[in-house]
């Protein structure tokens, strides 16, 4: 796990300089090493920090150069079967030149100069961001893995090209101008999160998963992006596995125990000690039971807990830890510490995010990193492809009945509703408004749009509240990778619980779930691995049909079987729970003043970029205890603590 940089630039004063600095600011990535390398004649220069997981030696120094000297690569992530790419590479004789050292670093590059990038990247089992540059077709690559597990952004501004991990790459350049996107800040507010490809600033983008972008090098100027090409769609793997189904329920459960074996295997491999989260839910719990099985020690476990009994689950995550005889350590996240942890969210997370579950995972990742450990499994992906969610049987429920209804009906209570939505909604937020302005937003996405039924039902503000001023400054909304798979999955037929996992799989699970742990892991300089997302086991979970996923309404049906096998099912048999935080008491008590400071309608009126009244509003209500407004105010208030921290006036 490391953090890349660089940029391409005519101004060679401040090439080298600037591709060092940038990486600097990644250093939390990568302290272990440091590295850059430039060219003057392709106007290029990549920088790279190193988190050193195989190969401690010097051998995996990067930026790597490829045996020939053709490929120059920075590269962030893990090639997890790099082993047998080796072995190949040796058995036909395609390896021609030593081995410097054992890094994946150095398979990669053998296997791009071998087969090529796209091909050498269909190869590869693992996570990954990289920058390529090819010296002799004069191009800067960069690319990404299939499921957006490592970050990747790029932008250009002013006849620069910049490219980084995080956004804290591109602040430190100082010729960098940081111009906010309002229609990105307008998704954060109502999804928690800015969905890819967008980012906060104008101009910058996010690298959408399973794709790869070539910038050409020996232009004198650079006035426009091209743009970035598939190498991988979620979408095309959908319907390969809908075309080749699973006819029995013991075939798929077969298929899956042996992919998740082979992928936590390969997962296990690193030259430093490896751990894994265990939450006590289904997930973790059957990779940490896998993972148990395949070592002769004991492995290793990891827990958040809450002081608030009510919402501690630490208790379940210890009985499993005990029954599987793991070594396990559980952290308890106090009201002090979330007081402590939260004013360094925003530098944390060098773009502003909202998951209020950051606040236990950061505290998580410490208990690992203070463990002395610098790798440790998640389950991550568990839910998006093995139908984890209780609204994915909801959704699709509505979805047929509401879809059912005569054109006119549904158009009459789709103003309705709307109509209401606004009544109530100069009331003050509410429940009952949330519920109409999902229920409004939804008849309006009828018929044929699964996705905006879907961000209705996900946005914590209605679309009839007005958050974002509007602005000169203002870009047009460019379509979220998620939009842009609803309508490749349109053409699909399939079960809407089969096309709303794939959706969140697209959107929810890159530019959420995956960025939440990213960020909060490297913060520490921890690596996190994910067998769930593993391509094998990801092919496994797509060939099977909604019905071997859900059973009695519940999902995961996959899942719950192998990990009966493996532990009592009184031990893991539970709603679904997560790791949230009692967000909504601490913000009327030990987070109170930091609040009001951040919400103080003087404050924003001077920003000028939020409507001060609905957030007013907002922050009333849950002051006086009408109804939870937590999940609305926290996107709020990290936008705040965000804009404090990196756009100081």
């Amino acid at each position: 796990m490391c953090g890349v940089a660089g940029l391409w630039s005519p101004q060679a004063s401040v090439r080298e300089a600037t591709a060092v600095r940038m990486a600097a600011a990644l250093s939390h990535r990568g302290p272990d090493d440091a590295g850059c390398w430039s060219d003057p004649h392709l106007s290029v220069a990549i920088a790279h920090r190193r988190l050193a997981i195989l190969d401690l030696s010097p051998a995996g120094h990067q930026p790597m150069h490829s045996a020939s000297g053709r490929y120059v690569l920075a590269f962030n992530g893990e090639i997890y079967n790099h082993l047998q790419l080796r072995a190949e590479l040796e058995c036909t004789g395609l390896q021609r030149s030593p081995w410097r050292g054992h890094s994946d670093t150095e398979t990669l590059l053998a296997a791009i100069e071998t087969w090529g990038l796209e091909a050498a990247l269909q190869r590869c089992r693992g996570m990954l961001a990289l920058a390529l540059v090819d010296r002799e077709a004069q191009l800067l690559h960069l690319a990404r893995d299939r499921f957006g597990e490592k970050p990747l952004y790029y932008g250009l501004h002013g006849g620069t090209f910049r490219f980084g991990s995080e956004l804290c790459a591109f602040t430190a350049d100082p010729s960098f101008p940081r111009e906010l996107d309002r229609c990105a800040v307008d998704q954060l507010l109502r999804l928690s999160y800015i969905p890819a490809p967008s980012s906060i600033y104008a101009g910058v983008l996010k690298l959408p998963p399973g794709h790869r972008l070539s910038i050409p090098l020996s232009q004198a100027s650079l006035q426009e992006l091209p743009a970035p090409q598939p190498w991988w769609r979620l979408h095309h793997a959908l319907v390969t596995g809908l075309e080749q189904p699973f006819e029995e329920p013991p075939v798929a459960l077969a298929a899956l125990e042996q992919s998740l074996q082979d992928a936590i295997a390969e997962q296990s491999l690193a030259d430093v000690p490896v751990g894994c989260f265990l939450s006590g839910g289904i997930d973790s719990s059957l990779i940490a039971a896998l993972m148990q099985r395949q070592s002769s020690r004991p492995v290793r476990t990891f827990t958040i807990g809450f002081e608030d009994g009510v919402l501690d689950e630490s208790p379940h995550a210890a009985a499993v830890a005990q029954y599987l005889g793991s070594e396990h350590t559980t952290a308890i996240c106090t009201s002090a510490d979330a007081l402590a942890i939260v004013p360094q969210l925003a530098a944390i997370h060098a773009e502003p995010f909202a998951d209020a579950s950051q606040i236990p995972i950061q505290l998580l990742c410490r208990a690992v990193r203070q463990s002395e450990l610098k790798v440790c499994l998640s389950g991550d992906g568990g839910d998006e492809l093995f139908g984890g969610y209780s609204r994915y049987g909801q959704l699709a429920r509505q979805w047929q009945q509401l879809g059912s209804l005569p054109p006119a009906a549904r158009q009459l209570l789709g103003r309705t509703t709307r109509l209401a939505d606004r009544v109530i909604a100069r009331l003050g937020p509410s429940s009952a408004q949330r519920r109409l302005s999902r229920l409004g937003a939804q008849l309006g996405g009828l018929p044929g749009d699964l996705v905006g039924f879907h961000v209705a039902h996900t946005s914590w503000w209605g679309p009839s509240t007005k958050l974002v001023k509007a602005s000169t400054a203002a870009r047009s909304a460019t379509p979220s990778c998620c939009q842009q798979a609803a309508q490749q999955l349109s053409d699909i037929r399939a079960d809407p619980r089969s096309l709303l996992m794939a959706l969140e799989a697209t959107g929810y699970l890159p530019d959420d779930l995956l960025v939440k742990v990213d960020r909060a892991a490297m913060a520490v300089s921890l690596e996190t691995r994910a067998p769930y997302l593993d391509p094998a086991v990801a092919s496994v979970a797509l060939r099977c049909s909604a019905a071997l996923h859900f059973r009695d309404d519940q999902g995961k049906w996959l899942l719950r079987t192998l990990l009966d096998r493996q532990v009592p099912s009184t031990l893991t048999h539970r709603p679904k729970a997560g790791f949230t935080p009692p967000l909504g008491a601490w913000l009327r008590g030990p987070l109170q003043a930091w609040a009001e400071d951040l919400l103080a309608p003087e404050r924003l009126q001077a920003q000028g970029l939020l409507y001060p009244e609905p957030i007013a509003a907002c922050w009333r209500s849950h002051q006086q205890g009408r109804s939870d407004q937590s999940t609305r105010l926290w996107p709020v208030l990290m936008l705040q603590s965000w804009l404090n921290h990196w756009l100081p006036s």
